[in-house]
């Protein structure tokens, strides 16, 4: 039963069950209406409390349930409110754990509200393109006053309830017995006769409402220009101040109803159901048991080897870090504290706190000390020749059972597994740099690792807080492999006519965090260069422009060299235009004997997003990502596609595949149509008027 229904001492109690957060379907509202109906037509039932129990009061409504016929189904989340409010016999509501959206509206609906104190409350909505849609932005400021509300309401954070503990939101903030006291309460309250407060009938108090609501509006708006929710949030709230109860429920719901259809709210929702469905593995029986990860060891200690120590020492498991020379060791070292120290002095740590990671940090330069390690990941130079040497040391010293991972960021993990006599435990763990910032982990499962070795870096990954997407073995694995396409478009722009500047403005008009040539500046040009030099030996048939190889000729790295695509002043990240290589692109055209022309930014985004699309397709096609949402969440997590987009191939479904293999198609009548071959999988799509996701 969703709702369980017991009797104490004349107080009904009703108990959510519905985990893990008490998700407010259907079915859940139903048994919460016939439950209230069942205690109020009981002569000896004298009040009745709702509680969650301890784990969470209620996350809210169940969003699965958004755009299908369930959401509309009665009594929806306003009729359950409703019935609440309009109780004859008082209802408390007992809030542990937290109440969330429509777990709190609910709450609202109540006469009376006891909290735990750090139960967590908020009103996320925002966060998914929505604002409070069961009269969360007309209660809640009536509760806790106009500004909170607005604070907490548009920017969807939520709050310990200890910090509202002074506001009308809550009879009372206690340390523990939460349900206890609410029982007290609701008994007190039946026994005293009192007249039952509903939140619907308070005022908003504010000295200066209209004043304040105009400075945030400006700041809304701001600060939000490609999310319309926050300033929808705006409009309801002020109708809350500026109407009666019952216009400002109708200003809410139309903006409610407005939001849910907007292709931004679709985007959120998309990426947040995407994150949670990364982690289940297709193939990956349920039963199979993770193997324990007490003990980590970390070949190398540079940016990465160094960024990947940081992760697991924030969790709390030891790690040895091992470097071949003192010197590498000793910056490596230094670079950790730094990092710990710096953010020590935001306030993110403690200095005990960055003492206690530190002290869980053993540095050495034997590969010896890490054979105690039930973990041990290579962050080396991305050179074959260096992982076989590198494994071929691990398997003759690991401890039977080690697991055996390689931040490969393109190459071969199956070659790489080979060097071992335990082919097994070995997979790829590609982190993304800065790898103790970044979200993002590629879980690169080889063909011989073993069940348990990807289900134990699948948990072990959301321990230290990433999110994990698991890769097929192939050239770049899910997002490098696609970055390349994208990449070789940015460089033909070039050649026709576009300019660095030009592409990197247009993709972040787009939403891209940055363009393509601005991220070549921050992550090193010379990295790409190696990269197709190994690919003109492996793969010759694919072309790119020779731009990139010529700029690193220049000895323009990027922003380490002070120079790459753009010119940068000495301790100054800022990108000015480069007259030298604009001269030289322009050089290229010419000796190539193309007539370069103008390109409007709109080809400019088609071009590199399709380009992402395309190769989506084929990685779908070819098994290498197991769904089109994986590949979504490996570019919303780590490779900087805007997130009210929904990532590349719910971009594309957005648009329309019609569309995108029309747009494709005119390219390939291009100056490099050779590189627009449509995947079969997105022309079957596009034809049968079907999409990825």
């Amino acid at each position: 039963m969703p709702v369980n229904y017991e009797i104490r001492d004349g107080i009904a109690i009703l108990t959510l069950h519905n985990p893990p957060v008490n998700g407010l379907g259907i079915a859940t509202r139903r048994g919460l209406v016939e439950s209230l109906d069942r205690a109020c037509d009981d002569d000896a039932v004298k009040g009745v409390v709702v509680t969650g129990g301890a784990r969470a009061f209620s996350g809210g409504a169940d969003i699965r349930e958004f755009n299908r016929p369930e959401a509309s189904q009665e009594p929806t989340l306003p009729t359950v409110i409703t019935a609440f409010e309009a109780s004859p016999k008082p209802v408390v509501a007992a809030i542990e754990g937290m109440a969330l959206g429509g777990g709190l509206e609910l709450a609202l609906g109540m006469h009376h509200r006891i909290a735990a104190s750090g139960a967590q409350i908020g009103l996320p909505e925002v966060k998914l393109g929505l604002l409070p849609g069961a009269g969360g932005t007309q209660r809640f400021p009536r509760a806790v006053g106009l500004e909170t509300a607005v604070n907490m309401i548009v920017s969807g954070t939520p709050v310990a309830a200890s910090r509202l503990a002074d506001t009308r939101l809550f009879d009372a903030v206690v340390e523990e017995g939460v349900l206890d006291a609410a029982i007290a309460l609701c008994r007190e309250v039946a026994e005293s006769g009192a007249t039952l407060p509903r939140v619907r009938d308070w005022t908003i108090e504010h000295p200066d409402a209209e004043g304040f609501l105009g400075f945030a509006r400006n700041g809304v708006a701001a600060a939000s220009a490609h999310y319309p929710a926050p300033l929808k949030c705006m409009d309801a709230i002020e109708a809350a101040v500026k109407r009666d109860f019952e216009a400002g429920l109708a200003v809410e719901r139309e903006a409610f109803a407005q939001l849910l259809a907007s292709d931004e709210s679709r985007a959120l929702r998309h990426a947040f159901f995407s994150e949670r469905a990364a982690g289940k593995v297709a193939g990956l029986d349920a039963s199979v048991v993770p193997r324990s990860i007490d003990a980590v060891g970390i070949v190398g200690a540079g940016t990465m080897g160094g960024g990947i120590a940081m992760n697991f020492l924030n969790a709390g498991i030891p790690v040895t870090l091992l470097e071949l020379g003192q010197e590498a060791l000793d910056r490596g070292l230094a670079t950790i504290r730094r990092n710990y120290e710096n953010s020590a002095r935001k306030g993110k740590l403690t200095a005990e706190q960055v003492e206690a990671r530190m002290a869980l940090l053993t540095p050495t330069l034997s590969y010896d000390d890490l054979a105690h390690a039930d973990l041990v990941v290579e962050a080396v130079f991305e050179e074959m020749g260096v992982k076989e040497a590198v494994f071929g040391r691990l398997d003759d010293l690991a401890k039977p059972g080690a697991i055996l991972a390689s931040n490969t960021s393109t190459l071969d993990v199956d070659r790489i597994a080979q060097f071992t006599r335990r082919p097994s435990d070995v997979l790829g763990t590609h982190f993304f740099s800065p790898a103790n910032v970044m979200k993002l982990l590629e879980v690169v499962r080889g063909k011989a690792t073993a069940p348990d070795v990807l289900a134990t870096v699948m948990a072990l990954a959301r321990r230290i807080g990433k999110t994990a997407v698991v890769s097929g073995v192939c050239d770049g694995f899910i997002g490098n492999r696609m970055i390349e396409q994208y990449s070789r478009q940015a460089g033909f722009l070039l050649e026709e006519g576009a300019l660095p500047q030009q592409v990197d403005r247009a993709m972040e008009a787009f939403g891209m965090a940055m363009g393509p040539f601005r991220m070549g500046d921050l992550a090193g040009n010379d990295i790409g260069w190696a990269i197709r030099k190994r690919r003109a030996v492996d793969s010759p048939e694919i072309t790119y422009s020779r731009t990139a190889d010529l700029l690193c000729e220049m000895g323009r790295f990027g922003q380490k060299t002070g120079a790459g695509w753009y010119d940068y002043a000495p301790g100054d990240r800022t990108a000015r235009p480069s007259p030298v290589v604009d001269a030289m692109i322009e050089a290229y055209s010419a000796e190539q004997g193309i007539t370069r022309r103008r390109i409007d930014d709109q080809e400019i985004v088609e071009r590199l997003v399709y380009a992402l699309v395309n190769e989506g397709a084929l990685i779908l096609e070819e098994g290498i990502a197991a769904k089109a949402s994986d590949i979504d969440v490996v570019y919303l997590t780590g490779y900087g596609f805007p997130v009210w987009r929904g990532g590349p191939m719910f971009h594309a479904d957005t648009v329309g595949l019609y569309n995108v293999l029309r747009s494709m198609r005119r390219f390939a009548k291009g100056l490099h149509g050779d590189a627009w071959e449509p995947s079969p999988l997105l022309v079957e799509l596009a034809e049968t008027g079907r999409s990825f996701n």
